[in-house]
């Protein structure tokens, strides 16, 4: 499964990879492998807040706007924090 995935990734250029100690990744390249908890830990924490921002887009959500300008509000400050402040 995992081979077949790199296949697929193959394409990309990926700089890194984060993973937890566990025998089946040790078919990543050994110096492009990072291990261990704390660097899987942020990029969980990335994704969730991502889809924490972006849930008012999904209508299965408790955080689901009904009408279009909440929906033009929510993406423009999204944008903007993401892309404009820093």
């Amino acid at each position: 499964m995992l081979r077949k995935l790199l296949g697929l990734l193959s394409g990309f250029n990926v700089a890194f990879w984060c993973t937890y100690i566990f025998s089946t990744y040790e078919l990543l390249p050994g110096k492009n492998h990072i291990t261990g908890k704390p660097y899987t830990q942020r990029i969980e924490r990335e994704n969730l807040n991502l889809r924490n921002r972006l849930k008012r887009l999904n209508r299965k959500t408790l955080g689901y706007s009904k009408s279009a300008e909440m929906h033009d509000k929510v993406i423009g400050t999204f944008i903007e924090r993401e892309h404009y402040i820093q």
